[in-house]
């Protein structure tokens, strides 16, 4: 009994130096204001349950400030911070807004938001099918386009057989490798189309090709982790809205490929990232660090390999296509 309450003491002694050591003081405090031109029902629910961690506006429990937790609690909140800050929602652009938006309903319908170690202990925080149907009606009235369900579609067969992005270019060799030294691939035309993506909220679309590996990989369900050699291209087109309602690529945006070698591109999660803007296909970024970017981008989806094109099945054989929206 008596070495119980010893052990005891020292417990409770060493907890109680513990909570002088606390993490470096962040703003934690500040009022956000509400979100401007967004719905109220829609900023509650936003306050709720995303601005302890993505605004300067922070209400911690009383088990948040307790060391260790609060180590914890200021990591998440920093990095949350980092990859959206509401409270610095009136400096983007319209535009911007709506991607902002976009962006964070579709990780919340991939459930890395809110975080599920979060509302375990902040059951206030979980989003019911509700709010999530509010968040979902909010983000169609951002749409570009206003789709026709029962005729709007993105047809791959239509994206095969439009003009390729690089029409204007005749010699391949003149185009710039990206800034880590990635080359452009024009090989990319002859691959096989593996998924399409509406992003709606900025009025473009994408069109995902795969290699040889890479459809190999989807036809034997060996997609997690994908093997190295498989490549992607993702293509981007401003939307064109037929009279019908179905949408077709029109004027091209940009071209990017992810190539999967985990030893050479270990520092860059296994995957090689380049991009190319414009007909020019000029390489994207400023620095060699442009890559971050990209990486920070996928990080949802790190448990899927940090890829977001997950097709359902693919017939090696009969090449049957199923796509599945990012």
């Amino acid at each position: 009994m008596r070495k119980g309450l010893m052990i005891l003491a020292v417990l409770l002694f060493v907890f109680t130096v513990l909570q002088f050591w606390k993490p470096k003081e962040i703003q934690y405090s500040s009022p956000a204001k509400n979100l401007t031109n967004v719905p109220s029902e829609v900023n509650t629910i936003l306050r709720n349950s995303c601005f302890d961690c993505h605004s300067n506006s922070v209400n911690l429990a009383w088990f948040d400030k307790i060391t260790p937790a609060n180590f914890i609690v200021d990591s998440h909140i920093k990095d949350g911070r980092k990859a959206l800050n509401f409270s610095n929602w009136d400096t983007l652009d319209k535009q911007k807004q709506s991607a902002v938006m976009f962006y964070s309903f579709n990780k919340i319908l991939l459930g890395e938001m809110p975080l599920l170690s979060y509302t375990a202990l902040h059951p206030s925080a979980k989003l019911d099918s509700r709010s999530i149907t509010v968040l979902k009606n909010y983000v169609k009235t951002l749409a570009a386009r206003k789709t026709n369900p029962e005729v709007s579609s993105v047809s791959i067969s239509k994206a095969d057989a439009v003009h390729h992005p690089d029409k204007k270019i005749t010699d391949y060799k003149k185009v710039k490798p990206s800034l880590n030294k990635i080359s452009y691939i024009p090989d990319f035309r002859s691959w096989k189309a593996i998924s399409t993506t509406d992003r709606f909220d900025n009025g473009s679309m994408r069109i995902i090709y795969g290699n040889k590996t890479a459809v190999k990989a989807i036809a034997e369900h060996q997609t997690n982790p994908w093997p190295d050699g498989a490549i992607f291209a993702k293509t981007a087109w401003k939307q064109k809205t037929e009279a019908d309602g179905s949408v077709s690529p029109g004027e091209f945006i940009q071209v990017e490929f992810m190539i999967k070698d985990s030893k050479k591109y270990e520092s860059s999660k296994g995957w090689g990232w380049a991009r190319w803007k414009g007909k020019d296909l000029k390489p994207y970024g400023d620095s060699v660090s442009f890559d971050q970017e990209c990486i920070s981008c996928h990080s949802p989806v790190k448990n899927n390999d940090y890829v977001f094109t997950s097709p359902l099945h693919l017939d090696i054989n009969k090449f049957n296509i199923y796509s599945k929206n990012q």
